[in-house]
């Protein structure tokens, strides 16, 4: 049986109801190629993939070809997704997935291996971070070299621990802990020029 008349799907209607059957309904009808509702599905989440893959990715037209994978994946993938859970956190990690493979192919500057790691906890005064609008503070993590940026994003934004950066990234774990250490002394100096 197709799984259009598995789901009782028809056509290019498209229904609406409770916010948890409307869901079931929309993933349903994604996973059956209605292409109405894959439009649905797209306008309703792009907007959050975007704003997460614009951390990792300045250039318009780069974080528009990430997006298109990141959905191409989703879109894939989307029989997989059991209902358990927010959505929106299983296609975030489909996402920072697709955001650290394209990092692991473009990023052109060799990595050095840091064995010794100087420990050097830069502190960041909250009040200054605040001030700040988020363009602001999107511009100072977007002026971090590439790996700085990625290891920073995934460990402040993502929370993910040093060992799982250093897998997604193809670096160590000491790798991972000496660039969030410069990207976060590379930030505070920007952030205390800024405050002068």
């Amino acid at each position: 049986m197709h799984l259009a008349e598995q789901y009782n799907i028809s056509g290019n209607t498209y229904r609406e109801t409770g916010e948890v059957a409307d869901l079931t309904t929309l993933v349903r009808d994604c996973i059956a190629q209605n292409r109405l509702a894959q439009r649905r599905f797209y306008d309703r989440y792009s907007p959050l993939i975007y704003t997460i893959i614009k951390r990792y990715e300045y250039n318009e037209q780069a974080a528009g070809e990430i997006l298109n994978d990141v959905f191409l994946k989703v879109f894939t993938k989307l029989e997989q997704y059991s209902f358990e859970g927010a959505i929106e956190g299983w296609m975030r990690r489909i996402a920072i997935n697709t955001i650290t493979d394209h990092i692991r192919k473009y990023v052109k500057d060799k990595q050095v291996v840091h064995n010794e790691l100087q420990d050097y906890n830069a502190y960041i005064d909250s009040s200054a971070v605040q001030g700040m609008a988020y363009k602001e503070l999107l511009d100072l993590i977007h002026g971090l070299p590439e790996m700085q940026k990625a290891v920073f994003n995934l460990h402040v934004f993502e929370s993910l621990p040093h060992k799982d950066i250093g897998t997604l990234l193809n670096i160590t774990e000491n790798n991972s802990r000496w660039y969030l250490n410069m990207a976060r002394k590379s930030l505070k100096e920007k952030i205390n020029s800024l405050m002068k």
